[in-house]
């Protein structure tokens, strides 16, 4: 119901909390009690004189009856309701709530934003302890050093025969290895307060490539045109700092440059406009492999769309996010994504409606193919690459999209064939 409609609503909560029978409110302003009775239950249009009136006598200004909550207010609410999958019908009756009990509309969306925040820093959290290599390097540094200095403290204290040169010895080893141990925590700690700030791109070769890759909002204007080079383009690189971020960087440009030869943004651009983001149409009209389209597309700035790229292994080359599609930073991504599929068919086109659980429902239309790459050779099995352009879509039919998440770790499907571990957030830690 339209909130223009929610008139009679207010009125009659207002009323309720005035404590005035609906009876007692009609003999004060002169009408029927029937009449009353019509508006407050919306099947009356007010205005004018009686809604000055009404007002007065509920001692409310008059916009408090006419125009309810905030804009943003029921953004929030109906958010939420789409987000439990309440019927439609549930989710327009925002207005009402919002209209008849303020006080817990607020509640209900405060809840509802801190949750998403919640969700947001645990899929974050779950994300860098998984997949951060630095760290995982790390904490086994540590726990290695502490097993060594706890079994040289137990040699010397339960060995009562020991040599005294013996005893130098241990007490040497304990030493150095306290000294490393005391290192290693300092650097550790120092990693994850750099961590906080903006300063972390650096923490590791996929950070930096991230960083890089996200500086130039994916796109390579002069690599297209020409005036510029892969090789160049990465020396100039300020966030490209280890050899094997530049080397990651190199290769996706040097794809982005053959990409342009075959297929120039400019005409891509025009065959776009004519035939929309269909990659089978474009891939015709333009005369290039379908998988080279999934990248020109996702190029393309102005289109907003994801793209995936992951080797024979399933581990993931390259990440475009597209709005409200949660992609891992690293690998171990949702096994039912298209991407994988095309894997097991490589040169089939795979088109499948998709519906992201996590904080949302979030619906898309995924295209996914799988290629050969490299030259073959005698008695070698074909490396393969699979790419995944993935499409905003209307809302989708739960019954007909693939219901996906981003990684085990944080989806709450349950049960999940694909699942390989406990979700924490219907799990728990």
């Amino acid at each position: 119901m339209a909130r223009e409609g929610m008139t009679g609503s207010r009125i009659r909560e207002r009323r309720s909390v005035a404590g005035l029978r609906q009876a007692d409110l009609a003999r004060m302003l002169g009408i029927s009690a029937s009449y009353l009775n019509l508006i407050e239950h919306n099947r009356r249009r007010i205005g004018g004189k009686l809604l000055l009136d009404i007002a007065r006598v509920l001692d409310v200004e008059p916009t408090m009856l006419t125009e309810g909550a905030e804009a943003a207010l029921m953004a929030t609410l109906r958010e939420a309701a789409t987000q439990a999958n309440l019927p439609a019908a549930e989710a327009e009756r925002a207005d009402e709530l919002a209209g008849r009990f303020p006080g817990w509309a607020e509640v209900l969306a405060a809840s509802h934003r801190r949750i998403a925040s919640l969700e947001r820093t645990v899929e974050t959290l779950s994300d860098r302890l998984t997949h951060d290599p630095h760290l995982a390097t790390s904490v086994h540094e540590l726990l290695t050093t502490a097993a060594a200095i706890r079994s040289t403290a137990a040699i010397l204290a339960e060995d009562p025969d020991l040599t005294q040169d013996w005893r130098d010895r241990f007490h040497g080893n304990l030493d150095q290895d306290s000294r490393r141990l005391a290192d290693s925590s300092r650097a550790l700690v120092q990693y994850l307060d750099e961590g906080q700030g903006v300063e972390d791109a650096g923490a590791s070769p996929q950070d930096e490539l991230e960083a890089f890759l996200t500086d130039h909002k994916f796109a390579f204007e002069t690599l297209e045109s020409g005036a510029d080079t892969p090789d160049s383009i990465v020396t100039k690189a300020t966030a490209l700092r280890s050899n094997a971020a530049r080397h990651m960087a190199r290769g996706i440009l040097q794809k982005v440059a053959e990409d342009a030869a075959q297929a120039p943004r400019a005409a891509v651009r025009r065959a776009v406009k004519e035939l929309g983001p269909d990659p089978v149409a474009l891939a015709r009209r333009l005369g290039v492999p379908v998988p080279m389209v999934l990248r020109r597309l996702a190029s393309l700035p102005e289109l907003n769309l994801g793209l995936v790229i992951c080797d024979r292994a399933g581990s993931l080359l390259f990440r475009k996010p597209a709005a409200g599609f949660v992609i891992p930073r690293f690998g171990s991504a949702c096994a039912l994504w298209p991407l994988f599929a095309a894997l097991a068919q490589p040169g089939r086109l795979i088109r499948t409606p998709v519906v992201q659980l996590g904080r949302g429902r979030a619906a898309f239309d995924c295209v996914a193919v799988a290629e050969t790459v490299g030259q073959p050779d005698y008695n070698s099995a074909p490396l393969l690459q699979a790419s995944m352009l993935v499409l905003p879509a209307a809302a989708a039919d739960s019954g007909e999209a693939l219901e996906v998440g981003a990684s085990c770790g944080v989806c709450p499907r349950e049960p999940c064939p694909g699942r390989r571990e406990p979700s924490i957030l219907t799990g728990g830690l």
